[in-house]
């Protein structure tokens, strides 16, 4: 095991961050989920992340604060989201370790990770991969970034905290973006490999049609893509429900280009969803309302954009060209490419795993896909996915808040923040596991700060002789 350049950093960062306290180290594991390609540790074949290094720190920082801590396990009892992501992870653990054993050499596999077999490129009988336990390891620190969420956004400092650093984490994408466009352009990547040391491989200097795809913190344009789709219907929510618009705008609009010009399929076909997706919760939110012009201008300006840009594409043949050969060559012809062929058989086995294992999985973190929901169904089966819906709709699908206050609307940016990642997932996802970010924004989305102003209500209102 070997601590990184960057390891000593983060750590060096959690220990001054302790000392600011816990919104400070929350905050900063945030920005830290950026780092994506980058291991802070290396540990035989694994690669530690900075953020995951930097949840220890942002761990003790927040139990060691009484209410806090009595936030984050109430956020995991039952009848609240998290009681379903632990039912998730438990029975993920279970399947992890006990499926493979029990169904070994019953079917063949794409394995995710390192098998008792040699790695020839093709399938290999079902067994325990190396996989198993990283993926366990990962899925629990989700739990634990999802509970401490829940418990730091439990409070109004603490809910503005995290909106403030995912604000943050966006810029931060957009910066590393520019950097990596620009260290590409002037030959000097070098500047940036103190965050690309992971041990997997990383697609830094791909190009299409001449252009760079843009990877950003990230080990390709794919998961570029998909994180930037976060940020792009997180900081573009705000900005529609009018929340620090010039802030919010220029991060939407600076993630929207990069998104489309990142030349991965993932971001171009994920893009429309997305927009589609914020258009309708500017409807439901406002409206056409002459108490709210900024929210009615963008709601019927934006159709008439849509259909400005599409028009002048197609009345100018050169223009029309570029764009059929752009999203012919990224979205139509992806399917036939050596890549997508690859993709699309590891969802094929994947599915026959789902029928092989009866329903059951053949384990978190066994088989490579190329999809989310057939992550979900082939590893962990009919149960893990029931449970996963569970708690993506007690999550993100119950409204919070008094209506257009700000913590409502943080709480919308948040939900459509994560149902672009999902939609980014669906495209392109390998595992079960989203990644710390996903479940910040689902903490986030289902945070009650209201409750402290109604706790202080009633303290507020009680007569001195009965206040504890």
């Amino acid at each position: 095991m070997s601590i990184e350049p960057i390891g000593l950093l983060t750590i060096l960062i959690g220990l001054l961050s302790l000392r600011f306290g816990y919104l400070a180290t929350f905050g900063t594991l945030i920005v830290a989920t950026l780092f994506a390609a980058a291991a802070a540790v290396l540990a035989g074949g694994t690669n530690i992340q900075p953020a995951h290094l930097f949840l220890g720190f942002a761990l003790v920082s927040v139990l060691t604060r009484p209410h806090e801590t009595a936030a984050a396990l109430a956020a995991l009892r039952s009848g609240q989201p998290g009681f379903w992501l632990l039912c998730l992870v438990v029975y993920g653990i279970a399947t992890a370790f006990v499926i493979p054993r029990l169904l070994a050499g019953g079917a063949q596999i794409v394995p995710l990770g390192a098998s008792e077999y040699a790695d020839t490129g093709s399938t290999v009988p079902l067994g325990p991969v190396y996989s198993n336990f990283t993926q366990s390891v990962y899925i629990i620190a989700d739990l634990v970034c999802f509970a401490l969420t829940v418990a730091v956004a439990s409070t109004q400092a603490g809910f503005r905290t995290v909106t403030t650093a995912l604000l943050a984490y966006a810029a931060g994408n957009v910066m590393l973006a520019m950097l990596d466009i620009g260290t590409y352009a002037t030959g000097t990547q070098a500047f940036l490999d103190f965050i690309r040391n992971a041990q997997y491989v990383l697609h830094l200097d791909d190009e299409v049609y001449g252009m760079k795809r843009i990877v950003g913190s990230y080990p390709e344009a794919s998961s570029f893509a998909r994180a930037t789709l976060g940020s792009l219907a997180f900081t573009g929510t705000l900005w529609l429900c009018g929340r620090r618009p010039a802030l919010t705008g220029a991060l939407a609009l600076a993630s929207l280009v990069l998104v489309v010009l990142s030349t991965s399929s993932t971001g171009l076909a994920g893009t429309p969803m997305v927009l589609l997706l914020m258009y309708m919760t500017l409807m439901l939110r406002a409206g056409f309302h002459p108490s709210h012009p900024f929210s009615s201008a963008a709601a019927l300006c934006a159709p008439i954009a849509v259909a400005a840009v599409t028009l002048a594409v197609l009345l100018n043949d050169a223009a029309a060209e570029t764009v059929r050969s752009y999203f012919d060559l990224l979205i139509f012809s992806k399917s036939s490419s050596d890549s997508g062929v690859q993709r699309s058989s590891w969802n094929t086995y994947a599915m026959q795993n789902f029928f092989d294992s009866l329903g059951l999985g053949v384990g978190l973190g066994t088989v490579r896909t190329s999809s989310f929901p057939i992550a979900l169904i082939s590893n962990v089966g009919v149960l893990g996915t029931a449970f996963y819906l569970l708690f993506i709709a007690s999550a993100l699908l119950r409204q919070r808040g008094i209506a257009r206050s700000f913590s409502a609307d943080v709480h919308m940016a948040a939900r459509n923040a994560c149902l672009a990642l999902i939609i980014g997932d669906t495209f392109a996802a390998p595992t079960v596991e989203q990644g710390l970010l996903f479940y910040i924004l689902a903490g986030l989305a289902c945070a009650e700060p209201e409750r402290e102003l109604q706790e202080i209500e009633v303290m507020a209102l009680r007569p001195s002789g009965l206040r504890a």
